[in-house]
C-alpha cells in the first residue's frame, strides 16, 4: 500500500485525502490548527466542483443544505444592469451555502473513510524525495507528499517554488448574518451591488439558506473606514441603505483581507506536490477558488495513484490541468484589478471555462 502525507486539512486537503483512499492508498493528514473548521463564511460552488463533491462522496450532504439561487444580477448605483437566470434547465449550476457546511460534509466523507487527520501538527516544509518536516521535529516520509497548507505555505516556501505574488487595491470582508426581512422576491436573488459615489464599494449579497445571508464586501486597502474592522456599519449603510438591516446585524465579525494572486514555477518537485491556495491563490472574483483545488486534488490522485514513477506522474498532471487554472486565475486577477464586475457578470465561456469543465476523474454522464 503506496502512503501519502498530507499537510493542511482545508478542501483541497481533504479532497487529496479521500480521492487517494478510494484509490487504495494509505493517507495521513496534518492540520495545523487544534480544531478542524473552516475559516469564512460563505462560498460559491459552480457545477465543477460539484461533479468532484459527488465524487469522493460529499455531495448529498453538501446538496441537503445549500441555496440554488434563482438568479444573478448586477446593482450600480442603485440601477440594475445585468440579470441571469441560475440553477433551472440548462442553465448555470451554482450552490452557495456556510463554509462551515461544505467542510462539514468533506470531512464527513474523510470520516467514513477512517482517514487519519492529526490537528495541531503544523508542517515546516517538505524535502522533494517525499518527506514532511513537522514543527515538532519529525520527519515522515512518503510514497508522495502534498502541501495544501494554504496561501502562507510553508511547504512551497521551503521547496523555493514561488514564481509571483502580486496583491491588488482592493480586499474583501466576508461576514455571515442573519437574513431578516430580506427574503422574498429580488431578495431570493445573488446580488452584486455596487456603488462609486461617495466611494468605490461592492457588497455580494449571497443567500445561503433560508437564514442565513453572506456578504462580501469589497473595499480599498487605502479606504481605512470602509475595510475597518469592526465594520463601520455607518460607512456602507451610507452606499447600500437598502442592506440596512443586514449591514447593522454585522458587530464585531469578519476580517479584511486583501485580494492576491500566486503563481509557481512548478506544482511539484520530486514527489511533493502542491494543491489549492498554496499553489494557485487567486481573487474571489469567479468564485473558482475552492472549485478549482478541489479539481485539482481529485486529479492528482487519479494521476499517481497506479504510476511507477510518482515524479513524473505529477509532471504530467501538471501539464494537464495547470492550463485551466493558470486561465482562471488570470482571468479573476483581472476582474479584481479591473472592478470589471461592476458592469455585469460575463456570462461567455472565457470565464467559465472552469464551471463548464468535466473535472478529471468525475465522468461525463455523472448525474447531479
Amino acid at each position: 500500500m503506496r502512503h501519502a502525507e498530507i499537510a493542511g486539512a482545508g478542501f483541497a486537503g481533504l479532497t487529496a485525502a479521500i480521492a487517494l483512499r478510494q484509490r487504495g492508498w494509505s493517507v495521513r493528514v496534518h492540520e495545523a490548527d487544534a480544531e478542524l473548521r473552516a475559516f469564512g463564511a460563505g462560498i460559491f460552488i459552480w457545477e465543477n466542483g460539484l461533479r468532484v463533491l459527488k465524487a469522493i462522496g460529499a455531495y448529498d450532504d453538501v446538496v441537503a443544505g445549500a441555496y440554488a439561487a434563482p438568479g444573478y444580477h448586477t446593482s450600480r448605483d442603485g440601477e440594475r444592469l445585468a440579470y441571469e437566470r441560475i440553477n433551472g434547465a440548462n442553465r448555470f449550476r451554482l450552490l452557495t451555502m456556510t463554509r462551515q457546511h461544505l467542510y462539514a460534509a468533506i470531512l464527513a466523507a474523510a470520516r467514513r473513510m477512517d482517514i487519519e487527520i492529526i490537528t495541531s501538527s503544523a508542517a515546516t516544509g517538505a524535502a522533494p524525495e517525499g518527506v514532511l518536516h513537522l514543527a515538532d521535529g519529525r520527519s515522515m516520509p512518503a510514497d508522495l507528499v502534498i502541501g495544501a497548507d494554504g496561501v502562507r505555505s510553508a511547504v512551497r516556501d521551503s521547496l523555493g517554488l514561488i514564481d509571483a505574488r502580486n496583491k491588488y487595491q482592493d480586499g474583501i470582508i466576508r461576514v455571515l448574518v442573519g437574513r431578516a426581512t430580506l427574503k422574498g422576491g429580488v431578495w431570493d436573488d445573488v446580488i452584486d451591488f455596487w456603488s462609486f459615489s461617495p466611494r468605490p464599494l461592492r457588497i455580494l449579497y449571497t443567500p445561503c439558506g433560508e437564514d442565513d445571508l453572506y456578504m462580501a464586501m469589497m473595499a480599498p486597502t487605502a479606504d481605512r473606514e470602509a475595510s475597518s474592522i469592526p465594520v463601520n456599519a455607518e460607512v456602507w449603510i451610507r452606499s447600500f441603505p437598502q442592506l440596512a438591516p443586514a449591514l447593522s446585524a454585522i458587530g464585531d465579525r469578519g476580517r479584511y483581507d486583501l485580494y492576491e494572486t500566486t503563481t509557481l514555477k512548478r506544482w511539484s518537485a520530486g514527489r511533493t506536490a502542491l494543491i489549492g491556495d498554496a499553489a494557485h491563490a487567486m481573487p474571489p472574483t469567479l468564485a473558482q477558488g475552492a472549485g478549482c483545488a478541489m479539481m485539482n486534488a481529485l486529479s492528482l490522485a487519479v494521476a499517481v495513484s497506479d504510476a511507477d514513477d510518482i515524479d513524473a506522474a505529477l509532471r504530467r498532471w501538471e501539464a494537464r490541468e495547470r492550463p485551466l487554472t493558470d486561465h482562471t486565475q488570470s482571468r479573476a486577477a483581472h476582474l479584481a484589478g479591473s472592478r470589471a464586475l461592476a458592469d455585469g457578470m460575463p456570462w461567455e465561456d472565457d470565464c467559465f471555462r472552469a464551471a463548464r469543465h468535466i473535472p478529471t476523474g468525475t465522468p461525463p454522464q455523472m448525474h447531479l
